[in-house]
């Protein structure tokens, strides 16, 4: 019992200490994972905690637990939209983009640390796919409104590419173990069971789990319960029928996510929570399996392994895996330096180790310590990169709190709450004028809330900077409303009129009239073409926010997109 007693005791005060270091490392601008991990190295057996831990399958069970809650947490957090822009792009790096970062750091390895060629090549296998839980941790506390299309290809890249890399793991394990290579039908069969798997897993258990949250009443707390028991369940089905466990648990948090139901936001609410002891734990745990006296002495070796990984082996992958998809030079370079190698790496170097194969350890400390280096330079640098490589759109004002509404209606509806800011569109404006400006149909203002008092909706009443206006809008079309009660940067590139011109057009705009209204110079070509036609004859079917296109000196970016459709452009006009 005191034994009992002692863990949970350390535990707990593990968890209890990373947790408010994250302060310090939200003011330093460093990544929380990495305190996690740097917490557990100091409670581990060179640190001053002295703690040692060597169960090798306990640090894979809790890898591939905590891993699989946290694809669920990002599956049910990505919205289906996001796939219209960066599906097949994301895919291409989660598949040709590993495979060619795995044989660009095995080469690099093999020369640098003279290793057998089948070994350096299971080293890059184990470092060539991204970190979904680094990835979505990162993305979501930036302050940077990115890009959709880079952002998306990020989320949907780093949550599923974990395939490609365990299989590529699992070929060079088995070589190195019995001797010889498998051959090519052999390793076709495999990658086609873990990918077909867990995508027809993922998406009839993810469209089962949809179904149960609809129609069964349970205590608020519970349904948390239901999608995490059942998507572990699902998880280790897969795993065990040969397939993705990982890749199905993400789809099928992202079929149950974007298949809201009343039941959806009080499983958002937990899962957060959910996922968030997942890294903690999973960080610790992994930090207490390292040794820091062992690793330094492959330090420089494992520096430079992970330099040219961050900026060779990884810019060339995503260059060559998005070559197909028109990506601007920018995006690219933004998506290639955040390719944050995170918690995945670490547990598949785990795999050498338990399969008793030679050199595991040196593979291990070598994994680990380019895992430290992409988070100490990679995620220390996301909101400067963000403003180098220019992804950045306009913020637009973030609610004060989103509820899903349970209504009989054809639509599902969500109460909105907005802070009214000063000099602000809906200050000094009664409720009829701000529904009437900008709301979408089928949506009103249902009251405010000032000094601690609900007000009716009234036309008499106007709206003063420091109330709380509550909406009923339809669900995801806050960001319609958002520049009535927000204040958006008034100076700097993101002030609205810097970033999209001084003009506002309908993209249905005779691009004709335009260009005779202001002077603009048109390609042969383009004549006869509304603006829409333009943007989407140079720039392909994704086109999302931010999108620019040149007509002569000035230029014209997408300011709205509904359905993948550019709706409304911003005109910079030449100076």
């Amino acid at each position: 019992m005191e034994a009992s007693n002692a863990l949970i005791l350390l535990g707990g005060l593990l968890l209890f200490v990373s947790v408010l270091a994250s302060l310090v490392s939200a003011r330093l601008g460093l990544p929380l994972l990495l305190v996690f991990l740097g917490v557990g190295m100091l409670a581990g057996e060179d640190g001053p905690g002295g703690i040692v831990f060597n169960n090798l399958e306990m640090a894979m069970l809790v890898g591939h637990l905590a891993l699989a809650v946290i694809l669920l947490d990002g599956g049910l957090r990505t919205q289906m939209k996001t796939f219209r822009v960066a599906l097949r792009p994301a895919v291409s790096l989660a598949t040709v983009g590993v495979i060619l970062t795995a044989g660009a750091v095995g080469v690099f390895s093999w020369w640098l640390l003279d290793l057998d060629w089948r070994v350096a090549l299971l080293l890059g296998a184990i470092v060539g796919s991204t970190d979904a839980a680094a990835v979505f941790s990162l993305l979501r506390r930036s302050a940077a409104r990115l890009n959709e299309r880079v952002e998306a290809t990020l989320e949907i890249e780093s949550g599923s590419n974990d395939p490609m890399a365990i299989f590529l793991v699992i070929v060079m394990v088995e070589w190195l173990r019995l001797g010889e290579g498998p051959g090519i039908g052999p390793l076709a069969l495999t990658l086609l069971l873990q990918l077909g798997l867990g995508v027809i897993g993922g998406v009839l258990g993810g469209r089962l789990m949809a179904a149960l949250l609809a129609r069964v009443r349970l205590v608020e707390g519970l349904y948390a319960l239901l999608v995490v028991s059942g998507g572990l369940a699902l998880f280790a089905g897969i795993n065990l029928l040969g397939g993705s466990g990982f890749l199905g648990i993400y789809l099928a948090g992202l079929v149950v996510g974007n298949r809201r139901s009343d039941a959806t936001e009080h499983v958002l609410r937990v899962m957060d929570g959910l996922a968030w002891l997942s890294q903690a734990g999973m960080f610790l745990v992994l930090g207490l399996l390292v040794k820091p006296s062992q690793m330094i002495m492959d330090a420089p070796q494992a520096a430079l392994i992970a330099l040219f990984l961050i900026l060779v082996a990884r810019p060339v992958a995503v260059w060559l895996g998005l070559l197909p998809f028109r990506f601007p030079a920018r995006e690219v370079g933004f998506i290639a330096w955040v390719g944050l190698r995170g918690a995945v790496p670490i547990v598949l170097s785990v795999f050498p180790m338990m399969a008793g194969l030679p050199q595991a350890e040196l593979l291990f400390n070598v994994t680990f310590a380019v895992v430290l280096v992409s988070l100490m330079i990679q995620g220390t640098t996301v909101p400067l990169a963000a403003r180098l490589f220019r992804v950045e759109v306009p913020a637009l004002g973030e609610p004060v709190d989103r509820q899903l509404l349970d209504l009989p209606a054809r639509q599902p509806y969500e109460m909105v709450q907005f802070e009214v800011q000063p000099d602000t569109f809906a200050v000094g404006r009664s409720f009829l004028e701000v529904v009437d400006a900008s709301f979408p149909e089928h949506s009103a203002c249902v009251g405010l809330i000032r000094d601690g008092e609900l007000i009716d909706p009234d036309p008499e009443v106007h709206f003063e900077a420091g109330d709380v206006a509550l909406l009923l809008l339809p669900l995801d079309s806050y960001e319609q409303v958002a520049a009535c009660f927000a204040r958006l940067p008034a100076q700097g590139r993101l002030a609205a009129q810097a970033f999209f011109g001084e003009f506002v057009l309908s993209a249905e705009a005779p691009a004709d009239d335009v260009a005779a209204l202001y002077g603009i110079e048109l390609h042969p070509r383009e004549r006869g073409q509304n603006l829409e036609e333009v943007i989407r004859a140079r720039l392909g079917d994704r086109v999302v926010v931010g999108d620019r296109v040149s007509l002569g000196g000035s230029r014209l970016t997408v300011r709205e997109v509904e359905q993948g459709r550019p709706v409304r452009v911003g005109l910079k006009l030449a100076q």
